[in-house]
C-alpha cells in the first residue's frame, strides 16, 4: 500500500503530459496570499497562452457577494518546487469582469509606469531584501524563544550559527533551494538581527518583474511553513521592546546610475525622494511607524536624512559607489509587509518621471 508521502511525490510525467498549475493572487488585505490549482493539457512556458480564471471576491475581501467574480489575468510563470516535473506556479492580478483593476491590484499601475518610455530606457534594477519572523504556531511567539519569555539580548544572532542562537535554518534553507529551483533570482539568505528573524534578497530584477519574484518568493516561503507547522510573519515590529525591526530595503538604480557620472545622477534622484517623502512612506507598509522610531538601525519616520554607510539614514549609499562614483542606493523605509509592485513602481517614477 502507498503512503501518503510517495503519492505527494508522483511523477506526473510517467502517464500523462498534463501539468498542474497553480494560479497565485493577492487577497484584500493586500498582503495575503491565496492560490487554486487547475490541469492543463501540456507544459506552458508564456503567461500570455495560459487561460484567465475566476475567483470568488466576497471570500477575500475584494467583492460583494451579489456581484462576487474577480478575474484573473497570468502574468508570470515560475517552476513549482512542491510539485516538481512541468508543474508551474503562475502569478496573477486581479480584474472586474469588465477588465477593469480592482483596488488591491497594485501590479497593473507598477506596469504602466514600467513602460512609460523614460522608465524603459533607463532600465530600473531592484535588489530587495526581504525580512520576516518565524513564530511558534500555537502560541504566536519568535520560534527558538523560551516560552512566555524572552532570550538574551541582541548581539550574537545576526549571521549566527549554532542552536542557541539560530532557530530555523531548515526552513530558510529550504526556502532559499526552492526560490533558486521555481527561477526566482535570489541572491542570499542570512540569519538577522533578532533571534528568530531572516533575511533573503531578490535580485537584481528589472521592472515589474521584482514584484512578481518577491510575490512568490514569499508565497513559496508561506507553503514550506505551513508545511513546517511554523507561522511567517512580515510584521514590521512583531516584537515590542528593544528588538529590531523587519523591513524591506529596496536597492535601487537606473542605467544612468550606473554609467560613468552616476553619482551626480544617484545624488539628484535621492533629492526628489527627499522632497515626496511623506508619500512614500504613506505607501511603504502598514504599521511602520512601530518599525521607523531612529533607533534599531532606522531613521525616524517623519525625518528625511541620506549617508554613505550609514544605517540610520533613510537612504544609504554604500562606499564603493561613492568610490566608483556610480552604483546604487538603498532605501532603507520599506516595511516587511510593503507591497513591492507599489514600493518599486514609485521609486521609479519619483526619480525619473517626475
Amino acid at each position: 500500500m502507498s503512503q501518503l508521502s510517495d503519492l505527494i511525490n508522483l511523477n506526473l510525467s510517467d502517464t500523462t503530459e498534463k501539468i498542474i498549475a497553480e494560479y497565485i493572487w493577492i487577497g484584500g488585505s493586500g498582503m495575503d496570499m491565496r492560490s487554486k490549482a487547475r490541469t492543463l493539457s501540456g507544459p506552458v512556458n508564456d503567461p500570455s497562452k495560459l487561460p484567465k480564471w475566476n475567483y470568488d471576491g466576497s471570500s477575500t475581501g475584494q467583492a460583494p457577494g451579489e456581484d462576487s467574480e474577480v478575474i484573473i489575468y497570468p502574468q508570470a510563470i515560475f517552476r513549482d518546487p512542491f510539485r516538481r516535473g512541468n508543474n508551474i506556479l503562475v502569478m496573477c492580478d486581479a480584474y472586474t469582469p469588465a477588465g477593469e483593476p480592482i483596488p488591491t491590484n497594485k501590479r497593473h499601475a507598477a506596469a504602466k509606469i514600467f513602460s512609460h518610455p523614460k522608465v524603459a530606457a533607463e532600465e530600473p534594477w531592484y535588489g530587495i531584501e526581504q525580512e520576516y519572523t518565524l513564530l511558534q504556531k500555537d502560541i504566536q511567539w519568535p520560534l527558538g524563544w523560551p516560552l512566555g519569555g524572552y532570550p538574551g539580548p541582541q548581539g550574537p544572532y545576526y549571521c549566527g550559527i549554532g542552536a542557541d542562537k539560530s532557530f530555523g535554518r531548515d526552513i530558510v534553507d529550504s526556502h532559499y533551494k526552492a526560490c533558486l529551483y521555481a527561477g526566482i533570482n535570489i541572491g542570499g539568505i542570512n540569519g538577522e538581527v533578532m533571534p528568530g528573524q531572516w533575511e533573503f534578497q531578490v535580485g537584481p530584477s528589472v521592472g515589474v518583474s521584482a514584484g512578481d519574484e518577491l510575490w512568490v518568493a514569499r508565497y513559496i516561503l508561506e507553503m514550506i511553513t505551513e508545511i513546517a507547522g511554523v507561522v511567517v510573519s512580515f510584521d514590521p515590529k512583531p516584537i515590542k521592546g528593544d528588538w529590531n525591526g523587519a523591513g524591506a530595503h529596496t536597492n535601487y538604480s537606473t542605467k544612468s546610475m550606473r554609467e560613468e557620472g552616476g553619482y551626480e545622477v544617484i545624488k539628484k534622484a535621492i533629492e526628489k525622494l527627499g522632497k515626496r517623502h511623506k508619500e512614500h512612506i504613506s505607501a511603504y507598509g502598514e504599521g511602520n511607524e512601530r518599525r521607523l522610531t531612529g533607533r534599531h538601525e532606522t531613521a525616524d519616520i517623519n525625518t528625511f536624512k541620506w549617508g554613505v554607510a550609514n544605517r540610520g539614514a533613510s537612504i544609504r549609499v554604500g562606499r564603493n559607489t561613492e568610490k566608483e562614483g556610480k552604483g546604487y542606493f538603498e532605501d532603507r523605509r520599506p516595511a516587511s509587509n510593503m507591497d513591492p509592485y507599489l514600493v518599486t513602481s514609485m521609486i521609479a517614477e519619483t526619480t525619473i518621471i517626475l
